[in-house]
């Protein structure tokens, strides 16, 4: 598959996955009658739905990464050259960006709007340390595993961890730097966001560290 398909596969699904996450919070919060739990749970749902689809989808083109951190891990393992990683990073941060500009037209919000959402402190910092570990060992050790399983995987993975990380579980640079652009529910303070991304990044590493002792292969042991 071509380089320039690949990032075109990439930045559709980067774009579509930001204005489901940031379009099904408006609606959510519209809908909810101002109850977060409610709101959280559609968000979460559409997020999970859209993620199944998308690697389905786009998996077999460019890998579905949509995800710099997935993307860096990729190349750690030497399955992504620099040039093709650098350049899938590229189109995630700006696709995700249009994804979110996408959502606000939709809802007919202005389409530029610095993040007010306060995330901040250890507990959350934590959490996407957690949550981005998560994440990257589910799809390495799916890959091991079940591949064919992945998007599943994936979009199981991301529905329980919107519900069990305390910052909702953004998981994903591109991600954190479009949402520090909207005001609405799925939304994060610019000043917050290089926190969440320093310990997204921290959080694949250590993923790479478990995985390679989870998949260690062990030399076969001689008879004698």
């Amino acid at each position: 598959m071509s380089l320039p398909r690949r990032l075109l596969a990439e930045a559709v699904g980067t774009t579509t996955l930001l204005a489901t996450v940031v379009g099904s919070g408006i609606m959510g919060t519209q809908l909810s009658g101002g109850n977060d739990g409610i709101a959280l749970l559609a968000n979460a749902a559409a997020t999970a739905g859209i993620l199944y689809v998308l690697i389905v989808g786009l998996g077999p083109l460019s890998g579905a990464h949509f995800n710099p951190a997935v993307t860096l891990a990729m190349r750690a393992r030497g399955e992504l050259d620099t040039r093709a990683a650098l350049a899938y990073t590229a189109v995630q941060c700006v696709a995700a960006v249009a994804g979110v500009l996408l959502a606000h037209a939709m809802f007919d919000l202005p389409l530029l709007q610095p993040g007010t959402h306060a995330r901040t402190g250890v507990a959350q910092w934590l959490s996407e340390a957690v949550a981005t570990c998560g994440l990257l060992l589910t799809i390495l050790l799916g890959l091991r595993a079940r591949p064919a399983a992945i998007p599943a995987l994936v979009a199981a993975y991301i529905f329980a961890a919107y519900w069990f990380t305390a910052s909702t579980a953004f998981a994903n640079p591109a991600v954190t730097l479009a949402r520090a652009l909207t005001q609405t529910f799925a939304g994060i303070r610019p000043i917050d966001a290089p926190a969440f991304i320093v310990a997204q990044l921290a959080g694949a590493g250590l993923a790479l560290v478990l995985a390679s002792l989870l998949l260690e292969r062990r030399a076969p042991v001689a008879a004698g």
